[in-house]
């Protein structure tokens, strides 16, 4: 039987509360964490990574002895206790040098995985400069027929998006995008490119965008993937009832964005439409012959003969 946990503290109520299912998600905090053996490359892609993505990621400093790929439960028992739904962990071993493993969560259940080596690096000191703000959220660029050609490498482009993209926002700030990622794929290799956006005086309102490299760049190699089923994947992506917008009649958008609405109204009768009294708009006594209305004199000697009549 499954223990029921009931909290002690106001404190440990609030954590629970935290990791429980809602309507509207959080932020998804990010797992990074080293195998038992690693490389100084590994470690490095681990720390600059986490300082980006802070304050949504959390980061264990000591080795932990774990196979993803061969065993799971690890994997899902170190994201529940950091509350986290994706994760990346790094490895080093002869057969696969320099590896790193990007993945997330659905249910505290291990969703997708992907393993990548680790080519090339750039650290984010190796490149002078500026740098972005932690916690920035990123424009993300892909490029690259290999994340079209097939379903898998869709889920891969998937991944990466659910990876790097930060918190959802309603609104764009244009002073608040500081941080560009480019993911490129060329013969089979996918380049990571970081970039601080530097914006200059155009002459206009619309400044002249420049982009300077800041780091870290990486030049990863596809190893091995582990996907869910459609059937799972497709329940992973199933939102509530609740979370979704009421429809409202009669109100489209066309295909620039803009928002249409439909007015049902009565039939309307233009000639007894009141309108504005203006001597070249009055109609002459002819006019109103033919359609059978009576004239002013005719309907002012009918009010008179109205009041002189007596009543029985």
């Amino acid at each position: 039987m499954q223990r029921i946990v009931k909290p002690k503290t106001q404190l440990g109520k609030r954590a629970l509360e935290k990791k429980e299912p809602k309507i509207v998600e959080n932020t998804k905090n990010t797992l990074f964490f080293k195998g038992g053996n690693t490389s100084q490359t590994v470690t490095r892609v681990l720390k600059e990574w986490h300082t980006l993505k802070k304050p949504h990621a959390t980061m264990f400093s000591k080795k932990n002895a774990t196979r993803p790929f061969e065993d799971q439960s690890s994997i899902e028992f170190f994201t529940n206790k950091a509350d986290s739904s994706l994760f990346m962990f790094g490895s080093h071993s002869k057969k696969r040098p320099h590896n790193i493993v990007i993945g997330r969560l659905f249910d505290n259940q291990v969703l997708d995985m992907v393993e990548f080596g680790v080519e090339k690096f750039i650290s984010m000191d190796d490149i002078k400069g500026q740098k972005s703000a932690a916690g920035i959220k990123p424009c993300l660029v892909f490029s690259g027929e290999f994340f079209e050609e097939n379903d898998d490498n869709k889920r891969v482009k998937n991944l990466l998006i659910d990876f790097f993209r930060g918190a959802t926002v309603e609104k764009i700030s244009l002073s608040g995008l500081e941080h560009v990622i480019c993911i490129s794929a060329v013969h089979g290799k996918i380049y990571i490119r970081s970039y601080r956006v530097l914006m200059k005086k155009s002459g206009s309102k619309t400044p002249r965008v420049e982009l300077e490299p800041m780091g870290p760049f990486l030049d990863l190699t596809l190893r091995r993937t582990r996907l869910a089923s459609d059937d799972l994947f497709k329940r992973a992506l199933k939102k509530a009832a609740l979370a979704k917008p009421k429809k409202k009649k009669n109100i489209s958008r066309d295909e620039l964005g803009n928002k249409l609405g439909r007015i049902h109204m009565n039939t309307q009768n233009f000639s007894k439409l009141q309108a504005r009294k203006l001597k070249g708009l009055k109609r002459r006594a002819s006019e109103k012959k033919q359609n059978g209305e009576k004239s002013e004199g005719e309907k002012s000697e009918a009010k008179r003969q109205k009041v002189d009549t007596p009543q029985s």
